[in-house]
């Protein structure tokens, strides 16, 4: 049984196949606490979810049986939904806000298809040495010099991404590319358009096939936003809108009519859902200018440097790139903040700011665009303020998100964080193997 947590985290149990039989139709007992742990394992205190003032009493984690694969020779995986006893979806279940708003957006008379590039960085070590060594001073798996796009790689770089797309095949889960990227020891791997519930199922079980075959190889391999105080890494979320198989993003002479809405939804939302796509410490650290990640509330047609880019023109391709969520973002809730913008956007007619047409870093301060948060702080603000999004993500999830992200800021204001660092001991602790 899988399933992520509140952070991202890939959660389960491994049951025999009798059991599974028992319950696969009425759920499985799960101890809500799941939602009320960090990921250092303390309580946190504080949420606002109503329930966790009672008894700490089960949910039940429903399997999906669409997702059911053979994970290995005499193990066979399935994805789960979280249900409330009396049947009601749990309000701040991952994966059923993400299938709440694709209906929503059904109901529109769309579909939506989503792709994401995952980011991430290998180490030569294994997972035992890296703990060992607190997660520093760690080879980067390839080299030490950064070589975006050089077919040049070590072998044993490719020995392990080998594995990766190896496994990925076996489990029918369809990936585009892969690649070094900027940072020593970084590759980028994309995995191919599907809806949204279903990429996020890949989305996670991608990142879970990267660590096992980490394990099995003697490597280690981070989803850190930052995981040295070098380049970050992110993950950035293509989208485009279909009705009768045909793309409405696309128009001849440019962005179409939705597509602008959309931007529309997703600009006015932005600010809130920093707090969703940069769900950590660490996250901020990579909003730095001329660096690579969005740091202004800025769209443009095929301008890089915006948070979210246009790209139009054709008929298959034309779709947002939504370019601000970091590699440590929890698939489901970055999927679900991004269609409920656009959602937002559509059935609300609004209308996009204009675009920026140059480069959208180090704007001065008299461009009328706005910065990204860029703390965690007010980034909490804006989502806590954010009226479309307590709408379309409800209030539960977000006064419960706004609770959960606070208590993070305690821990590393508390247990040894230190924020003047370009990366504290405290965050790769936490961070460096979970989510």
């Amino acid at each position: 049984m899988e399933a992520t947590g509140h952070d991202g985290s890939f959660l389960g149990k491994t049951i025999t196949p009798a059991k599974f039989a028992s319950g696969k139709e009425s759920g499985f007992a799960f101890a809500d606490i799941l939602f009320a742990i960090d990921l250092g394992n303390a309580f946190v205190y504080g949420d606002a979810f109503p329930d966790w003032r009672g008894n700490l009493y089960d949910i039940s984690m429903i399997p999906d049986m669409a997702t059911l694969v053979q994970w290995k020779p005499g193990l066979e995986a399935v994805i789960g939904d979280y249900w409330l006893r009396d049947g009601r979806p749990v309000p701040i279940c991952p994966r059923n806000m993400v299938r709440r708003l694709v209906e929503r957006l059904q109901a529109l008379g769309y579909n939506a298809k989503v792709a994401v590039e995952i980011e991430t960085t290998l180490f030569a070590e294994s997972v035992q040495e890296a703990r060992a060594r607190g997660y520093r001073d760690l080879t980067p798996l390839g080299g030490d010099t950064g070589a975006t796009y050089h077919l040049a790689r070590s072998k044993d770089w490719v020995d392990y991404m080998d594995a990766v797309t190896d496994r990925l095949d076996e489990l029918g889960i369809t990936w585009e590319a892969w690649t070094d990227e900027a940072a020593p020891g970084q590759t980028e791997l994309n995995l191919a358009p599907s809806d949204p519930v279903s990429l996020g199922d890949s989305w996670v079980r991608t990142k879970q096939v990267m660590r096992e075959v980490a394990f099995e190889q003697g490597r280690s391999v981070t989803f850190m936003a930052k995981p040295t105080a070098g380049f970050g890494q992110g993950a950035h979320i293509n989208l485009s809108l279909h009705r009768d198989g045909e793309n409405q993003f696309f128009a001849p002479e440019g962005p179409s009519e939705v597509m602008l809405q959309a931007v529309g939804g997703l600009m006015a939302t932005m600010a809130g859902n920093t707090l969703l796509a940069l769900p950590q410490i660490t996250s901020y650290r990579r909003l730095v200018d001329i660096s690579g990640p969005p740091t202004t509330i800025s769209w443009g047609v095929n301008n890089k440097t915006a948070a979210v880019r246009a790209i139009v023109g054709h008929p298959t391709y034309s779709r947002l790139e939504y370019r601000l969520p970091g590699s440590d973002v929890n698939p489901y809730y970055a999927l679900a903040g991004v269609l409920a913008g656009v959602v937002a956007g559509i059935e609300r007619r609004m209308q996009a700011p204009p675009q920026v047409d140059d480069m959208a870093w180090s704007l001065p301060d008299d461009s009328g665009v706005e910065r990204i948060p860029d703390t965690i702080t007010k980034a909490i603000a804006a989502l806590e303020g954010d009226e479309i999004l307590r709408e379309y993500l409800g209030e539960e999830f977000v006064d419960f998100w706004v609770a959960s992200r606070r208590w993070e800021w305690m821990e590393f204001h508390t247990k040894g964080g230190d924020p003047y660092a370009e990366l504290s001991a405290w965050e790769t602790r936490r961070y460096f193997e979970f989510p």
